[in-house]
């Protein structure tokens, strides 16, 4: 299991993928406040849920220059699928390989359920 990290500590840097053949860092959008809105599985009902209110909610996000992010452990194809289906506004980052590889820097930071 990851130490958690104390309260006002930046979140470690990541880059995941968008769609099949773009990433994101999250150095990226430094200097910006940052939403990571981790979630199981895109098709799960209260995962569906949740992200349609993030979506109703994104203007007051954007009212602060706030970056949502949603990440799971869901493939870029099913994120696109998922993502049109529900017309979703913001990302969805896909954190399966880094998962399966051990290296899941998203992974343990959902899993503390801290927020940065």
């Amino acid at each position: 299991m990851a130490e958690l990290l104390p309260p006002g500590t930046p979140a470690p840097e990541f880059t995941l993928h968008v769609t099949p053949d773009q990433s994101l860092s999250l150095s990226e959008l430094r200097g910006r406040p940052v939403i990571m809105a981790f979630y199981p599985a895109d098709w799960s009902p209260v995962c569906g849920d949740q992200m349609a209110l993030y979506n109703e909610v994104l203007p007051e996000f954007q009212k602060f220059n706030a970056e949502l992010l949603g990440i799971s452990v869901d493939g870029v194809w099913c994120h696109e699928a998922f993502s049109k289906d529900r017309h979703l506004h913001f990302p969805l980052l896909a954190d399966f390989e880094r998962q399966r590889r051990g290296r899941a820097t998203v992974w343990r930071l959902s899993q503390s359920r801290r927020h940065f």
